[in-house]
């Protein structure tokens, strides 16, 4: 967790990997402080939607990744548990309304394996 210094308002004005004696006051990463600290000092990117967005990118490089796998019969899906097997079926069939995915989606919402 990261250790803080504060100004005279209480504003953070510097972020500390271990405490000193200028900083001993530790924070979780979610702080709202910290978080205002980290998006003005970023170049007032906003990070909590960048990593958002950042985790909207795994997951489908993680969905194409489980896909490829499939593809070359590295994994079977129903070596997945069976809920993780529903969840990549919705997401295939939800992909597949917004674009075409080549039939990788049955009538029956089950995947078809290459």
């Amino acid at each position: 967790m990261p250790f803080v210094v504060r100004d005279a308002s209480g504003r953070i004005v510097k972020l500390l990997a271990e405490s000193s004696a200028d900083g001993e006051e530790e924070l979780q990463s979610d702080d709202p402080g910290l978080l205002e600290f980290l998006a003005r000092t970023q170049g007032g990117v906003d990070l909590q939607n960048a990593m958002a967005a950042s985790d909207a990118d795994m997951i489908r490089v993680i969905e194409d990744l489980i896909a490829v796998l499939i593809d070359k019969r590295i994994i079977v899906l129903t070596d997945l548990p069976q809920q993780a097997q529903q969840k990549l079926a919705r997401r295939y069939e939800l992909r597949s309304k917004l674009s075409d995915l080549g039939g990788i989606v049955a009538d029956t919402d089950e995947l078809a394996l290459p």
